[in-house]
């Protein structure tokens, strides 16, 4: 499985019509409004590299109101409970 963190930036106006257009493709696991640079973050999951292609720009970039994509492709995806262990700094008693 392939997952990718697709930044995009949308016209400010339609962010929840475009959020929900996002959301709604087979490919895409989650989508969060978010503040910054960029309005919204998509998670994508696919099978193999070349499924990026047809989801990202095939898909997400030609939903109206989408003015742009930034795509970040994971290398290795670590466990909740993997973070936790990594970032704990004993603050437990």
């Amino acid at each position: 499985m392939i997952t990718a963190i697709v930044l995009i930036k949308t016209s400010v106006d339609r962010i929840p019509e475009i959020a929900e257009a996002v959301a709604s493709l087979d490919s895409v696991s989650e989508v969060f409004s978010v503040t910054g640079t960029y309005d919204l973050i998509a998670m994508v999951r696919v099978a193999k590299h070349d499924d990026l292609a047809e989801v990202i720009p095939g898909r997400i970039s030609k939903i109206p109101g989408v003015q742009g994509t930034d795509t970040h492709v994971a290398f290795r995806t670590y466990s909740q409970h993997d973070l936790e262990a990594a970032f704990a700094i004993g603050l437990d008693g």
